[in-house]
């Protein structure tokens, strides 16, 4: 794992055992620190029980303590813990803040972050994947795989890539990113915060956290992050500052898993960003070949009688269904779940490329009224209803794909768990 004697001595008390929580606590005990622990799980209390003290933070006297520790799952704007910070004069930080506060004794690394609203799991993968085959050194972690603090440290020379959510960024503060990335902008996760403005200025933060001579980057398809990529190259000068270019790019044909104006706009961000790090075009460019994309985001299930059928359970709003319904020219389009918004305005442009619509879920019903006066559709509920019929309607060169542009949580637990019922019922075909 990941520690540090910058812990020895010090008090935390952490709210949230889950994965970071965990990593956090056994990185935390390790370094020397003293801690007192809560999960409202009893399970993840036991699995702390031999290194922390058991005791719920908001009932605990945290005279002393050095720093509260909260699990980026909760919500901060509303949650009593920020209550009881305020009240005791203690910062509300993360894993990721604690991985800062470790990295003055590692050996000599860089450190990638990247944020967005969509597409972060995919470029975060896909930095890595570009600087592993240019044989540097890589960590992935944050919000995507392992947390980081779990992961053994890199020898010198080496680079941790962070994916990072603005739940992750709301509670880091002195995370120094050499290369720091904004991919996109669009509203979501309102209900943690005051506004879309707010949300806005919590993913800007990062580029607050870094320093005059560390690379800032930042994607150029929506006005949002256009206009942070200005106030950024405002403050600090044009020659660190970088706005990603895809007009540049060629051969996205030649990148099976990257398909898609949003992919893109993915490569592009990508790209600025190991260039900042040294790696040359020859490098990237034979490596983007053999990048395989990640389960659940664009995926390529099967091809079936000439027809491909695409995973995409991951586009969990419209923001994201959007540009996937453009990476094809004749799609039928499932969509549906537990819709976030009252509209499908950001898939509108995009509504030639599709033959039918199936919608599914709770917002079947909403769905089909708003797509009726654009294109066929077929109320279909479930999920297996929609595969099967697509199936039977769908042409040699057509792809069938699940883009819900909803949440899952009207029929399943997750997005993976939607992703993995598609693929199951394809396989059954």
């Amino acid at each position: 794992m990941i520690t540090s004697p910058a812990f020895k001595n010090r008090k935390f008390a952490l709210l949230g055992l889950a994965r970071s929580g965990l990593a956090a606590a056994r990185s935390l005990a390790a370094g020397g620190a003293e801690i007192l622990a809560w999960d409202n799980d009893e399970n993840a209390r036991a699995k702390v029980a031999d290194i922390a003290t058991i005791a719920d933070p908001l009932d605990a006297d945290l005279s002393g303590y050095d720093g509260i520790v909260v699990s980026p799952g909760v919500p901060i704007n509303r949650h009593p813990i920020a209550d009881k910070a305020r009240s005791e004069g203690l910062s509300l930080i993360g894993d990721i803040e604690l991985f800062a506060m470790a990295r003055a004794d590692l050996p000599p690394h860089r450190v990638v972050g990247i944020t967005g609203t969509n597409g972060k799991s995919t470029t975060t993968a896909l930095v890595h994947h570009l600087l592993k085959s240019a044989a540097l050194p890589v960590r992935m972690g944050g919000n995507i795989g392992l947390p980081i603090l779990s992961q053994a440290p890199l020898p010198a020379g080496g680079v941790y890539i962070l994916e990072l959510s603005s739940y992750q960024i709301d509670i880091t503060h002195t995370l120094e990113c050499d290369a720091a990335a904004l991919i996109n902008l669009s509203p979501d996760h309102l209900d943690r915060y005051d506004g879309y403005e707010a949300y806005i200025r919590s993913k800007a933060r990062l580029f607050e956290m870094q320093t005059a001579k560390q690379h800032s980057i930042f994607g150029n398809g929506d006005e949002d992050t256009v206009r942070i990529y200005e106030e950024v190259s405002a403050r600090r000068g044009a020659n660190f500052v970088h706005l990603a270019d895809p007009g540049k790019l060629h051969g996205q044909l030649e990148w099976p898993s990257l398909q898609g104006p949003h992919n893109l706009q993915n490569v592009a961000v990508a790209v600025a960003i190991v260039e900042s790090l040294g790696v040359t075009e020859p490098q990237w460019r034979a490596a983007l070949r053999s990048f395989k994309g990640l389960a659940h985001r664009m995926e390529v299930v099967t091809e079936r009688n000439g027809v491909l059928f695409v995973n995409d359970s991951k586009a969990t709003n419209a923001a994201s269904t959007a540009p996937a319904l453009a990476a094809y020219p004749r799609v039928h389009w499932i969509v549906g779940g537990l819709a976030k918004s009252d509209n499908l305005d950001e898939c509108i442009p995009n509504f030639g490329h599709v033959v039918k619509a199936y919608t599914i879920g709770e917002a079947g019903p909403l769905f089909t009224k708003l797509l009726t006066p654009y294109v066929p559709v077929e109320s279909s509920e479930m999920m297996g209803a929609a595969v099967h019929s697509a199936a039977a309607q769908a042409q040699a060169g057509d792809v069938i794909m699940l883009s819900p542009a909803c949440a899952s949580f009207d029929q399943f637990k997750d997005f993976e768990a939607r992703g993995d019922a598609f693929k199951a019922i394809v396989e059954a075909l």
